[in-house]
């Protein structure tokens, strides 16, 4: 009777080692409360709903310890197989550079960047691909849109770098917060996240002012804290108009109103604004909920409502920001400023709804 209750005590006692170890290695490193720490354990957690689109690609990058800041934006060069992440924090390279299967290949230790926000690559098919990445630092370089080179050489400044403002010759921003450059050269910004100006701006390829909505407001064209900005093949400017819980729609050659979508958007606002190489959906990120949503994009001709086609539920406090994609691949890169990392996931390959 002796040894079967030994026996039986050895096997509690084993049994909650063996838990014990478990939640260790579960929870390894979150004792600080620090999220960088937490990482491993929320790059793996996530959940899809409705048509399974896309997957997490747990070996991307190789070396996430990499990541040394809050990541906020990512822009990929498809076709030299880069991908780009800027993030900040004081005394951490400003960009990271990595191949799109994980390899890290080098950091920016430009001085010129002091708090990037939105990014994204032109003339990814030319011998001379530039990224362009907006700046929303108080000091001596915010308040402007940088030019730079792959090995992060910078070019040239759009706005009076240091000097918030509203001016358009010369041309000023307070936090621009991102940027999107057509094939034609011609620019659409966005500014600003969060400063004294709401306004969407088109500039010509030689940077002259061709229109502009600049209205505070809840109205029709006009902005409180526009985030976002992406132009499609049908001549349609998408902008995530961030603190108004919806998205608008202008012609992006009057800069006509054209429509809004907000019935998506009633627990968080939408942070980004993508089209996938498809040209399917529309990839948006809300911080807050955590979630990744993917919206049919409409045909040509026609606006109507906004309709979610899938949602990736990331882990609590993961906060992505904005987005990329990768358009010969498909590959989409998150920005994640809570989980302080950049994440990929790849397009599934088979349809239907998840049970």
């Amino acid at each position: 009777m002796l040894i079967k209750k030994r026996s039986h005590w050895c096997l509690i006692a084993s049994g909650m080692v063996s838990l014990v170890l478990f939640m260790t290695l579960l929870y390894s490193g979150s004792s600080d409360g620090g999220l960088r720490r937490n990482s491993s354990r929320l790059r793996h957690d996530y959940q899809l709903m409705g048509r399974p689109l896309y997957k997490l690609d747990l070996g991307w990058p190789k070396n996430p310890e990499i990541f040394t800041g809050e990541v906020f934006c990512v822009a990929v060069n498809q076709d030299a197989a880069v991908v780009y992440v800027a993030q900040r924090g004081a005394n951490v390279p400003k960009v990271l550079v990595f191949t799109t299967e994980g390899e890290f290949l080098m950091s920016w230790n430009t001085t010129t960047l002091e708090m990037p926000h939105g990014m994204f690559l032109a003339d990814a098919s030319s011998k001379d691909p530039t990224i362009w990445i907006t700046d929303v630092g108080g000091g001596p370089y915010g308040h402007s849109i940088k030019q730079y080179s792959p090995s992060g050489k910078l070019l040239q400044v759009l706005g009076t770098p240091g000097k918030a403002g509203s001016g358009l010759d010369p041309l000023q921003f307070d936090q621009p917060a991102e940027i999107f450059v057509h094939e034609s050269g011609e620019m659409y910004i966005v500014d600003g996240d969060g400063g004294m100006n709401n306004r969407l701006i088109k500039l010509s390829k030689d940077q002259k002012v061709l229109w502009m909505h600049a209205e505070k407001g809840q109205g029709l064209a006009q902005f409180y804290i526009p985030h976002s900005v992406s132009v499609d093949s049908a001549q349609r400017v998408w902008v995530a108009d961030r603190g108004n819980k919806r998205i608008q729609v202008f012609n992006s050659i009057t800069g006509d109103w054209l429509g809004t979508w907000g019935s998506c958007f009633t627990e968080d606002a939408p942070y980004s604004v993508r089209l996938t190489p498809d040209k399917k959906y529309f990839v948006v990120v809300q911080l807050n909920t955590n979630q990744i949503t993917l919206l049919d994009a409409p045909p040509v001709g026609l606006i109507g409502q906004c309709k979610v086609a899938s949602v990736i539920q990331l882990a609590e406090d993961v906060k992505p920001h904005l987005v990329d994609l990768d358009l010969k691949a498909g590959a989409l890169y998150v920005a994640e400023i809570g989980a302080q990392q950049a994440q990929k996931f790849t397009p599934f390959s088979l349809g239907g709804s998840l049970l």
